[in-house]
């Protein structure tokens, strides 16, 4: 019996093959343990994935993303510079030359650990994540959120986690983890089953931005309310949603004498904490 338009045959060269090969693979087109071009072209056909020019970018913004490479990597953003090399690598109006260059400067390719866990983010595919840290013990982490994060110019996977043993932050937020890239000299990562999680763990905290502050402040993504408030003058509300109350407590810190954390409680008491300690250090004392 006849299989009318059951099947369709491509007629591309062995490297087309392997550039569509890797294509489904990052997408997860798979057929076991191999990519499928067929589930590639299914997804495509069915708008699942989305065909865009890859060769419409005008020279100037070519040529003004290679600078920013070079004078990132001369302040030291180094992690930045490689975010947007890897983006003009994704382009196809880039010359041999140039092309030859921005991969010499990404250097060599990162581990295949690292590989994995950016297919699984793409995916949004579950995974378990285990290491070993500089004093050989093994951490195991059953991962069901995740996503690189810029902290401090060094990249981090923040990630939630079924595991909650030997997490310091609040009760709230011990779900989530932050680990730091170059710190993991070798990890195996495998997917898992399950539910992929659409966030992290957040907590709103409110704060109250004073003077100079509450002019200059910039709104983040993550505020929820950003107003001034009408019986206070001079005095900006923000709500934030903080997935971590080290790297917020890191942020807000220089901005201690105009900003004030007004809830919740256990975020203000660790700020109180930081403040009696720094008293402390300066032989100042504290009256009730």
């Amino acid at each position: 019996m006849s299989r009318k338009g059951q099947s369709i045959t491509l007629s591309v060269t062995e490297r087309d093959k392997a550039e569509l090969e890797a294509i489904a693979r990052e997408f997860g087109m798979m057929w076991g343990e191999d990519p499928n071009i067929s589930k590639l072209i299914k997804a495509i056909a069915q708008r699942q994935l989305i065909i865009g020019k890859n060769n419409d970018w005008q020279e100037s913004r070519i040529r003004a993303l290679h600078r920013c490479i070079g004078a990132l990597t001369d302040i030291g953003q180094v992690e930045q510079a490689e975010i947007i090399a890897q983006l003009l690598l994704e382009r196809g109006e880039l010359s041999i030359p140039l092309r030859n260059e921005i991969q010499a400067f990404l250097g060599n390719t990162p581990p295949t650990w690292r590989v994995q866990i950016d297919r699984y983010i793409l995916r949004q595919q579950p995974f378990q994540l285990s290491y070993q840290d500089a004093a050989e013990r093994v951490f195991n982490f059953t991962v069901r959120h995740a996503k690189i994060t810029p902290h401090e110019k060094r990249e981090y996977l923040d990630c939630w986690c079924e595991e909650i043993a030997g997490n310091l932050d609040i009760p709230e937020l011990t779900h989530n983890w932050c680990f730091r890239l170059d710190r993991i000299l070798d990890a195996a990562v495998t997917q898992i089953d399950g539910e992929w999680r659409s966030h992290l763990d957040q907590i709103e905290v409110e704060m109250h931005l004073l003077n100079n502050l509450a002019f200059a402040y910039q709104a983040k993504a993550e505020d929820v309310c950003n107003e001034w408030l009408p019986d206070q003058a001079r005095v900006r509300r923000v709500v934030r949603r903080v997935p971590n109350t080290f790297w917020f407590i890191r942020e807000i810190m220089q901005y201690t004498p105009d900003c004030v954390i007004v809830s919740p409680e256990n975020v203000r008491s660790l700020i109180k904490q930081k403040l009696l300690s720094c008293c402390q250090h300066y032989d100042l004392k504290i009256s009730d």
